[in-house]
C-alpha cells in the first residue's frame, strides 16, 4: 500500500509541477504583454528590470495557476490510471478508491494552506511592488517627476519645464532659493534630461546659462554641461495606499475596522418610533454598502484558498470517468471547470457595491458546489456506480 501511495503521489507531483509551470508561463505572458514588453520593445526598460518584474508577478499568477494545475494533474493522472487498467488491478486486490487517493487529498489540503499564504500575504505584496516598479520606470523614463507646463517646488528649488516628450526636457528654468525663500540663482537651459537614483534626482543641462546674485548685482556664466541635483525626498510623489485588490489580509482587516469606526450607529434599542427605526435601518444599510467592497476582498482571499481541494475532489472521479490518456482532453476539461468556477468569483466582485445581493457569500458558492459534487462523484466511483 505504501509503495502504491508513493507511486501515485510522485505521478501527481510530477504532473502538477509541469501544469503549474505551463499555466504560470501563459499567465505571465498575458500580464507582461500589457506593460513590460511594450517598454522592452521601445527600449525603455533594461533586461534586469524585466526579470525583476517577472519575478514579482510569479506569486500573483500562482494564485490562479496552482488550483488550475492541481485540477489538470488530477484529471491527467487518474485518466491514465483508469485507461491503463491500473485502477481495475488495484480494486481487484481489495483496495478501495478512497484509501488509494488519501495521500492526494492530503496533498490538496496542503496546497490549500500554500494558497492561503500566497493569497493573503505574498501575492498582494508582490503585486504592490510590481506596480511600484512599473510606475517608477515610467516616471524615470518619461520624466514624470518633472511634468511639462508646471512649477515643481522642493525645499530649495523651483523647477519649470516647458516641454517633456519622454526622451528629454526642453526650456528648463530652475530658481534656487535661499534660507528666506528668495531667489539667489537662476538657471536656464534649452535642453536637458532627468536622471534618478535611489539617493537623488538630478537634471543634466546643456548650454546652461547661470545667473547668480552677488550682493546687489547679478553675474551670468555659461556651461556646456551642468548637473543640478534636486531634493529627491521632496520632489518624489507621495506613497499611496494600495487598492483593495492589492491589500494583504491584515491590511484589509485594518481597513474594515477603520471604515466601521468612521460610521458609528446609535443604539437601535433606544428607538421609540417607527420613523427612527427606519432611519437606523437605512444607516445600517449605508454602513454595509460602504464596507462591502472590503468584505468581498477578504472573503475572496479566504474562499479562493480552498479551490485546490474542491478541484481535486472533482478532478479525480472525473478523470476516472473520462477514461482517457490524452493530455489535450484533460486540459480541455480542466479549462471548462476553471471557467465555471471563476464565473462565480467575477460575479461576486462585480456586485461588491450591491450589498443586497450578499456578494461576499456568492464567492463561497463554487467551493460548496465543487466539493459537494466532487464528494458525490467520488462516492459513486468508490462504489463502482
Amino acid at each position: 500500500m505504501k509503495t502504491l501511495h508513493l507511486y501515485l503521489t510522485r505521478q501527481v507531483l510530477a504532473t502538477l509541477v509541469m501544469t503549474v509551470a505551463v499555466f504560470t508561463f501563459v499567465l505571465l505572458l498575458g500580464n507582461a504583454l500589457k506593460e513590460i514588453f511594450v517598454l522592452l520593445i521601445n527600449r525603455q526598460a533594461t533586461l534586469g528590470m524585466v526579470l525583476e518584474a517577472f519575478a514579482l508577478l510569479v506569486p500573483w499568477v500562482l494564485v490562479f495557476a496552482l488550483p488550475m494545475g492541481m485540477l489538470t494533474a488530477a484529471l491527467l493522472v487518474f485518466g491514465r490510471f483508469s485507461a491503463d487498467q491500473e485502477l481495475t488491478a488495484v480494486r481487484s486486490s481489495g483496495i478501495s478508491l478512497v484509501a488509494l487517493i488519501s495521500p492526494i487529498l492530503l496533498l490538496s489540503l496542503f496546497l490549500c494552506g500554500v494558497s492561503a499564504l500566497v493569497n493573503m500575504e505574498i501575492a498582494p505584496r508582490c503585486r504592490v511592488a510590481y506596480l511600484g516598479l512599473i510606475d517608477r520606470t515610467k516616471a524615470k523614463l518619461t520624466g514624470g517627476l518633472l511634468p511639462e507646463g508646471r512649477f515643481i517646488k522642493d525645499e530649495r528649488n523651483i523647477v519649470y519645464v516647458g516641454r517633456n516628450d519622454g526622451r528629454g526636457l526642453r526650456e528648463i528654468y530652475i530658481y534656487k532659493l535661499d534660507a528666506e525663500q528668495k531667489v539667489e540663482e537662476r538657471i536656464f537651459a534649452p535642453r536637458g534630461s532627468l536622471q534618478t537614483t535611489n539617493q537623488e534626482v538630478s537634471v543634466y543641462l546643456e548650454d546652461a546659462s547661470v545667473t547668480r546674485r552677488n550682493g546687489e548685482t547679478w553675474m551670468t556664466s555659461t556651461w556646456a554641461e551642468l548637473k543640478y541635483p534636486l531634493a529627491a525626498t521632496q520632489i518624489r510623489p507621495t506613497k499611496q495606499k494600495p487598492g483593495l485588490s492589492d491589500m494583504t489580509f491584515l491590511q484589509l482587516q485594518a481597513e474594515l475596522r477603520e471604515l466601521e469606526g468612521s460610521f458609528s450607529l446609535p443604539n437601535s434599542r433606544a428607538a421609540t418610533s417607527q420613523v427612527l427605526r427606519d432611519q437606523l435601518t437605512e444607516l445600517a444599510k449605508q454602513k454595509l454598502d460602504m464596507t462591502m467592497p472590503v468584505l468581498v476582498q477578504i472573503h475572496r482571499q479566504v474562499a479562493f484558498s480552498f479551490a485546490c481541494f474542491g478541484f481535486t475532489l472533482v478532478g479525480i472521479p472525473l478523470g476516472i470517468r473520462a477514461h482517457r490518456r490524452e493530455t489535450n482532453i484533460g486540459i480541455a476539461i480542466a479549462l471548462a471547470l476553471v471557467v465555471s468556477y471563476y464565473c462565480f468569483i467575477l460575479v461576486g466582485q462585480s456586485l461588491q457595491t450591491h450589498s443586497q445581493w450578499a456578494p461576499h457569500l456568492i464567492l463561497w458558492i463554487p467551493n460548496f458546489i465543487f466539493q459537494s459534487v466532487g464528494a458525490v462523484m467520488l462516492w459513486r466511483a468508490n462504489r463502482g456506480i
